[in-house]
């Protein structure tokens, strides 16, 4: 460990001292609502003091004490923070007031920061703001010829929307305490504000119930939460700024309340947590009084363990198979004047709702909920987009956005970057109704997730997405953003996040002697397939006890090799094809991927978890010697020849199809070395 922590704070070092000689506006992310910088900077060394005036609390003390130990591991050095006199520290912190006994969207979030050359001065209404405004000081830290420093700078910020969330999933695939609460310390480190717990679903129930204990005990496999785990783990997320918000999904997505209570299904048990494909995908019956006896005494447990206002019941893919299979579900239908199973789940929510209330919480529920007989106070999560966002919005519902912030989709973050919770048919809304949209959530689903490799999942890419839910609107340029995030995934390894040490120590898994520079460069140029492709190809049902050991399970989710390349190819391109130095660095990364098959071949043969990589490693191969071969047509000012041209298209259809449930990210580029290879005459037959 201490040799990671030497390699961080190494790796930290040189992004700062670059970030520093080349970019005077600071790297901070999320981008602040407004700031002003001047020549000038405040030194950080070991004269460094802080002191809090004004409202104090022990949990902005402990805050504090956070603060300097990250300042610390950030600059190496040995702090002795304590002034004599706290007007005189070189950081003076000043609170306000208190923020609302239980964190709710109305808290005050804002926070000033003024630095000069003598000192710094953050100021916020609430331990909230005093909180964000400490992040931002940690991000303006910066390693120079003179040492540490921070800019002379003003801040002004708050946030663009009160919600500002990650789901994390923890039902498919079991997460541990300790894993949740680095990626919380990630959270407030991005100014995410709302951990959506996803607690429930058929592959686990994974809290500690006294009132039902066949939830836990039968529906989990004994993998779940106590309820002082959770009070523990509760009281570390506020510390953090973060609210908890718990999701127990019903009534479909339902499994793993079945196994312990068959009774409430909609159909003939026995049930078992999901091992296996089941075609009658359960779903919990809501035409039984007894039903809503045992929801009443539940809710009522959680929403005594969970402090937060928000309650969220799922709500989502009910397919009604089973209440179409179900002749007394179908006459109740009948009876109570409904025409389908949609207004069955109406009827269900209404009553739910009421036991939400009852019990002094918020009902939150995916689009599928939205239902004009539904209180006006439920809010309605879309993951379809920002029409029945609007939708929901103009019926007089508040919401928050989920579509384009799924994690597991593994798209770039650029694509995340693009999606606005304000953009499409949000656009249109009145100002009144915008304001109805709270926020939104990124979400990591946990079909293909691991306490090794989820911080990779979620991290860096979801800073974009606390950036889009904080920074102002225009915030936009992707260029920017990802030289911001590529600091900013340093920094998060710093505070005890794993996205880069765990994907070393998975490599030299597979390859079984440690040895993984061969593979280090294959890794640098796939992906894993996108969307739910891996899901719709997996040639198994995939559960709790499948192993996610291969490479697809290790890889980034996107490519900075790749988008890299892709950049220097359309520049050369773009420039004609005459640029001798970009050309010269195109051909050396063509080369080193030409020769990396040779190198790779032995270690893909003796390691059963790397022979299905032999075809996209020799594609990669195969396509670079493609790449070079079009270099020396456009060097030489010749045009290749159309057999060479049809040869090289047959093997980049092959390259760019899913191997191992990888893409080769590289081939769209060298296909287009390849077309300006070709000339004109090539362009014109593709269009």
């Amino acid at each position: 460990m201490r040799h990671l922590a030497l390699s961080i704070l190494v790796c930290l070092a040189f992004v700062l001292a670059a970030q520093s000689q080349a970019n005077p506006v600071p790297s901070l992310m999320p981008l602040p609502s407004s700031m002003h910088s001047e020549s000038g900077q405040l030194p950080i060394n070991q004269q460094f003091t802080f002191a809090m005036t004004g409202y104090r609390e022990p949990r902005l003390d402990r805050a504090g004490q956070r603060f300097l130990k990250s300042l610390t591991a950030l600059t190496g050095m040995p702090l002795h923070p304590t002034p004599s006199d706290p007007s005189k520290a070189t950081l003076r912190v000043d609170v306000g007031h208190a923020s609302l006994p239980v964190q709710d969207v109305a808290d005050d979030e804002s926070y000033k920061l003024d630095v000069t050359p003598q000192g710094a001065t953050l100021t916020a209404a609430t331990p909230l703001g005093a909180m964000h405004g400490l992040q931002t000081f940690l991000q303006l830290v910066q390693l120079g010829p003179d040492g540490f420093s921070i800019p002379t700078i003003s801040i002004q910020d708050q946030p663009r929307f009160p919600w500002r969330g990650l789901l994390i999933d923890v039902s498919r695939h079991f997460i541990p305490l300790d894993v949740l609460k680095r990626n919380l310390d990630g959270m407030a480190a991005v100014k995410l504000n709302v951990l959506h717990w996803h607690l429930s679903d058929n592959e686990g129930f994974r809290v500690e119930s006294k009132q039902f204990p066949k939830l836990h005990e039968q529906g989990s496999e004994g993998l779940y939460y106590t309820q002082a785990e959770i009070r523990e783990f509760l009281d570390y997320a506020r510390d953090r700024g973060i609210r908890v918000m718990p999701e127990f999904d019903i009534p479909g997505h339902s499994r793993s309340w079945l196994v312990g209570y068959p009774e409430l299904a909609s159909g003939p048990g026995p049930y078992q947590v999901e091992r296996t494909a089941d075609s009658q995908d359960p779903v919990i019956n809501p035409t039984l009084e007894e039903t809503y006896k045992f929801l009443d005494k539940f809710i009522g447990e959680m929403a005594h363990l969970f402090p937060d206002s928000y309650f969220h019941i799922g709500g989502d893919e009910v397919n009604g198979k089973q209440w179409d299979a179900n002749p007394k579900i179908q006459e109740f239908i009948r009876s109570h004047g409904m025409k389908n199973n949609q207004d069955l789940q109406a009827y269900f929510n209404e009553k739910l709702q009421k036991i939400v209330q009852k019990h002094g919480k918020i009902m939150v529920g995916w689009d599928e909920v939205l239902h004009p007989d539904l209180p006006k106070t439920v809010v309605v999560q879309s993951w379809r987009g920002q029409e029945s966002l609007a939708a929901a919005v103009k019926q007089g519902y508040r919401g928050l956005l989920s579509y384009g912030y799924y994690l597991d989709l593994m798209w770039p973050a650029s694509r995340h970057y693009a999606i606005d919770p304000m953009t499409g048919d949000a656009a249109n809304l009145t100002p009144d109704q915008a304001k109805m949209i709270l926020g939104g959530e990124a979400c990591m689903w946990a079909e293909f997730i691991t306490p090794e490799n989820i911080d990779s999942r979620i991290w860096p890419r979801v800073s974009v997405v606390a950036e889009r839910l904080w920074s102002p609107q225009n915030t936009i340029d992707p260029t920017s953003m990802y030289q911001r995030l590529a600091t900013q995934s340093w920094r998060l390894e710093s505070l005890g996040l794993m996205h880069n040490s765990n994907y070393n120590a998975s490599l030299g898994r597979m390859t079984g002697d440690g040895d993984t520079a061969a593979l280090r460069v294959l890794g640098s140029v796939v992906e894993p397939v996108k969307d739910y492709t891996r899901m719709d190809m997996a040639r198994e049902i995939v559960n709790a006890s499948t192993p996610l050991n291969r490479l697809v399970d290790s890889i980034r989710p996107e490519s900075d090799k790749a988008r890299q390349f892709a950049q220097l190819v359309d520049a050369f391109v773009a420039g004609g094809s005459k640029d001798p130095l970009v050309a010269s660095q195109i051909r050396a990364m063509l080369n080193q991927w030409r020769d990396n098959d040779a190198l790779l071949q032995p270690t893909l043969q003796r390691s059963a978890l790397l022979k299905e990589l032999a075809p996209i490693s020799q594609n990669l191969s195969a396509l670079s010697v493609a790449g070079l071969q079009a270099l020396d047509y456009l060097g030489n000012g010749t045009v290749a020849p159309d057999a060479w041209v049809a040869s090289q298209s047959t093997l980049l259809e092959e390259s760019q199809k899913p191997h191992a449930d990888l893409l080769l990210m590289v081939a769209p580029s060298i296909g287009k070395l390849i077309t300006a290879a070709h000339g004109a005459s090539a362009q014109r037959a593709g269009q």
